[in-house]
């Protein structure tokens, strides 16, 4: 019989072999399996939003607002306790000391109560709030209801306020008051450093020759030069002052300092910068006392220093506490604070100087200075009336009508600190008159308080040139934020204000500024302190009690 061809063929059925059964089993099995898994998972899901809301809610709990919440048990139960903290001060006046005792351990369940509801998260129910709110009403009815009223209580209150606010003026005067002795004491290192130099200044009379050829100098008269003064009687701060100009300055050796001090730290001072170089600088010291013209029929100011209610005013044991500390500083009777006013007259042949203040720290090179336009005014100075309070009307009382006449209450107020005066302007326009004729005016001290400030505003006004704010940056004995940027950018820094780097009070933030310009041997003698022998300080001792000094 003849076979069909292939494609003709019927097919052929095939049995699945037992493994291949097998293999479907197990997978829906598995998918059985997988299924009720996910179903499960699934239910676990539709709960667990309802915990992660709860756990929401309680991580997002703020106690502050429960407690503001006018409708909230933690609101009742902290005026409660406020209410029976008054009380308790109340019964303990009238000697009910049980009553007082019961509040106190209320008072305590209370604040229990309230630091586990904060530190739970969770608002306090009624069931925890009622039993103390009951009992602390009870009490709190208790002591109404033994005369303990609402208008007792509020003065009791209000007598306990007050006696609290007196002794937090109290505590903030005296805290002022030691603060500006600590600002007014000379510390240990500096008064052993001028002593040391008194030493040297009297054994050594080359020194003393050295210092009267360098006053004869041309140098410190010649107007080709650049001329600085600080008028000082601490050696360290005038040497910082000096150290840094000529460190900073393209030709030191152009540069001529002229230092007036007093006659207590005259010798030292001669010491001091007769014995270091400053890069070729000049450097004249001079003595207050030797300006013979300097005297109370000329000066007002010095009638007013030595006039016996202004001593008193400083140094008194009657004492206004009303009146600000710092305005009873004794710097202010010193005539070196004044000789600012005096500076023609100082230097009668110098045409245009710098003044700088003993607290600057320079690190710029001044000499452009000197070929700044003034515009015909006598003095140039950086304005500080970027702030409010630095406007005429705050340093000068206009309600007398002399100022008022003649001043703008607004007027820009200038630092001084950085200064530099046309000496031919200042005599064309006879402004130590203008200074003598208001502090003249001022002998009662209804104008101004105290301060060389007031009466330089009033001396200069019309005549100042403002300068860039760049030349002299204010602030670093008192404001601890002020912008690093405004700092290097400074040709001059100042550390007007209490905290002076020299003392254990400074910013610590700026004292490097200052430090960074003390010679080795001033870091040295500053840090470590000096030693003495017995015979030379038994030589000191004579000499300050007026007899020749031994080694000479």
């Amino acid at each position: 019989m003849r076979r069909r061809p292939a494609e003709y063929r019927r097919p052929v059925r095939r049995r699945l072999s037992q493994w291949i059964w097998a293999l479907i089993g197990m997978f829906l099995i598995a998918g059985l399996v997988l299924f009720v898994f996910l179903h499960n998972h699934h239910e676990d899901q539709v709960n667990q939003p309802i915990m992660g809301e709860h756990a929401i809610k309680r991580g997002g709990f703020n106690f502050t607002k429960e407690i503001l919440n006018a409708s909230s048990f933690s609101r009742q139960l902290a005026e409660q306790m406020t209410l029976a903290k008054a009380y308790v001060i109340i019964a303990k006046e009238h000697n009910n000391l049980h009553l007082a005792w019961e509040l106190s351990k209320k008072i305590r369940s209370c604040q229990l109560l309230l630091s586990k509801a904060a530190m739970r998260g969770e608002p306090i129910t009624v069931e925890e709030a009622e039993p103390i709110i009951s009992s602390l009403s009870y009490l709190i009815f208790k002591a109404q209801d033994a005369h303990y009223d609402i208008a007792t209580t509020m003065m009791t209150m209000k007598s306990h306020i007050q006696a609290l606010e007196e002794r937090t003026n109290a505590a903030t005067v005296q805290s002022t008051l030691f603060g500006q002795l600590v600002a007014e004491v000379l510390p240990k290192s500096l008064h052993c450093l001028k002593v040391k130099l008194i030493n040297d200044w009297l054994k050594q009379l080359p020194l003393q020759n050295h210092a009267e050829e360098k006053r004869n100098s041309p140098r410190v008269v010649d107007n080709n030069l650049y001329h600085f003064c600080i008028f000082s009687d601490n050696i360290l701060a005038t040497s910082v002052v000096v150290n840094s100009t000529v460190c900073n300055a393209d030709h030191p050796k152009q540069l001529v300092f002229h230092i007036v001090t007093n006659g207590i730290s005259y010798g030292s001072m001669q010491a001091w910068f007769l014995t270091n170089d400053f890069k070729g600088a000049t450097v004249e010291v001079q003595n207050i006392e030797e300006f013979s013209w300097l005297n109370a029929s000329y000066a007002p100011v010095i009638k007013q220093i030595i006039h016996q209610d202004s001593r008193a005013y400083y140094f008194g044991a009657d004492q206004d506490m009303k009146v600000e500390p710092k305005l009873r500083n004794p710097k202010y009777l010193s005539l070196l604070n004044h000789l600012r006013f005096y500076i023609p007259e100082i230097y009668p042949l110098l045409e245009k100087i710098v003044f700088l203040d003993d607290d600057v720290v320079v690190q710029k090179d001044l000499t452009r200075l000197f070929s700044l336009d003034l515009h015909g005014n006598v003095n140039g100075a950086v304005e500080t009336c970027l702030e409010t309070f630095h406007r005429y009307y705050k340093y000068i009382n206009f309600s007398n009508p002399i100022i008022s006449s003649k001043f703008d209450p607004q007027a820009c107020g200038w630092a001084f600190g950085m200064n530099i005066f046309d000496l031919i302007a200042w005599r064309k326009e006879n402004v130590t008159a203008q200074y003598h004729y208001w502090q003249e005016q001022n002998a009662d001290q209804t104008l101004w308080k105290l301060g060389t400030l007031p009466p330089a505003l009033l001396a200069f006004y019309g005549l100042t040139e403002p300068l860039d704010r760049r030349w002299h940056v204010l602030g670093l004995g008192y404001d601890m934020n002020i912008d690093d940027r405004l700092i290097d950018s400074a040709a001059v820094i100042h550390f007007n204000g209490n905290m002076k780097p020299w003392l254990k009070l400074a910013i610590s933030r700026y004292k490097p500024l200052w430090e960074s310009f003390l010679k080795e041997k001033e870091r040295v003698l500053y840090h470590r302190g000096f030693k003495f022998t017995r015979e030379e300080l038994l030589g000191i001792q004579f000499w300050l009690m007026g007899f020749p000094f031994p080694f000479c």
